[in-house]
């Protein structure tokens, strides 16, 4: 076949493995773009080892351009539209043409939807905000902190539980945990409702044995200051670090794709959107389970979807069997002080409900 152009929207875990894969199964003569406005892609977790001082964004952040010595062009530039009828991808600088396309352009944490949030509270999710949060950790001696769930979905469900757990293994290292309340809140029925009550008790407990206080259903209405106020009660804190919820940008929502609520619909088996040619993974899209819950917004899934989508492209062009559907497997650590992790794994496609395990804490899974 002639020489096709693929372009991929978005330089996260799926963009950039989509890039990997199609640049190693195909000739030369196809043409592999990666748009993204950032240029860089950093590591999520590093947000985390900044808040407590373990180390700096710089460390886990590489540039997009490396990318061009595998031979995938790289356009740096904000995506301004998607327009299916022309085949055309429009930015901030330039009209881009593809015969495939790839939509990887992840979710955003939309701090808005948040009344009143903003300084001086702070958004975890927010590398700037990591780094403010680490220097004002850095001198609290005493008082509550409140790692919250402001809204769902949001990316990386376990993080501001391993937030609050790391920061109860910091101020124990400094000798000041008995100064300091942890209290982490999410407005969902449990920690995890993914993984089931029994994983939710395995991480619930490890939240009360570190005398954390956990509390479900708790419905932020807005925030003042340091303060929460749900259903008419102020929670106050002397440090709030929340986790907005998160919505996809609006390019993808105004594709002309067929949706899911606010995220691209695709067929779970092949990641292909209603338009011909053109797919959608990670975090951009919502993959319904067997249980009416949705497949959570995490990097490992967009690499895998990124794999069944590139093996997808490929067969097309060269004429190759139909590759293996992706399945829905997947895992993820929870850091948890002290060198310790759990290990969450397993078929979230299983019916009558995702069949996910939470292994104890171990220093094998750290």
């Amino acid at each position: 076949m002639a020489g096709k152009r693929i372009v991929i929207l978005g330089g996260g875990f799926g963009g950039i493995t989509a890039a990997l894969e199609l640049r190693r199964a195909l000739a030369a003569d196809h043409q592999i773009t990666l748009v993204d406005r950032r240029g860089t892609f950093m590591m999520g977790l590093r947000k985390l080892w900044v808040l407590i001082g373990r180390g700096t964004r710089q460390e886990g952040t590489r540039s997009l351009d490396s990318l061009k010595a595998r031979g995938i062009q790289v356009h740096r530039a904000a995506v301004t539209a998607i327009d299916a009828r022309t085949r055309t991808v429009r930015t901030d600088t330039a009209s881009i043409p593809f015969d495939y396309l790839i939509v990887a352009l992840g979710a955003e944490p939309r701090t808005d939807l948040i009344p009143g949030f903003g300084p001086p509270a702070f958004n975890l999710y927010d590398p700037d905000d990591a780094e403010r949060v680490a220097g004002r950790i850095r001198t609290f001696r005493e008082g509550r902190i409140l790692v919250a769930v402001l809204g769902v979905p949001y990316k990386c469900p376990p993080a501001p539980y391993e937030a609050a757990m790391m920061l109860d293994d910091l101020f124990r290292k400094l000798g000041l945990r008995d100064g300091v309340e942890i209290h982490a809140s999410t407005p969902q029925p449990m920690s995890l409702p993914v993984v089931g009550a029994a994983g939710c008790a395995q991480v619930e407990g490890q939240l009360a044995g570190k005398g954390i206080r956990f509390t479900p259903n708790r419905k932020v209405m807005k925030v003042n200051g340091n303060s929460l106020v749900s259903d008419g009660t102020t929670i106050p804190a002397d440090l709030l670090i929340g986790v907005p919820p998160h919505r996809p940008p609006a390019v993808a929502r105004e594709s002309g794709l067929t949706m899911r609520g606010e995220w691209i619909s695709v067929d779970p088996a092949t990641l292909r959107a209603s338009i011909d040619g053109i797919f959608a993974i990670g975090d951009v899209v919502e993959i319904p389970l067997a249980n009416g819950m949705a497949l959570p917004k995490a990097g490992v899934f967009a690499e895998e979807q990124a794999k069944v989508v590139a093996a997808q492209i490929t067969g097309e062009i060269t004429g190759r069997p139909e590759p293996a559907p992706y399945r829905g497997h997947g895992y993820c650590f929870i850091e948890m002080g002290s060198g310790q992790a759990s290990m969450v794994q397993g078929d979230f496609f299983a019916t009558p409900a995702p069949a996910v395990q939470v292994t104890p804490p171990s220093a094998e899974a750290y």
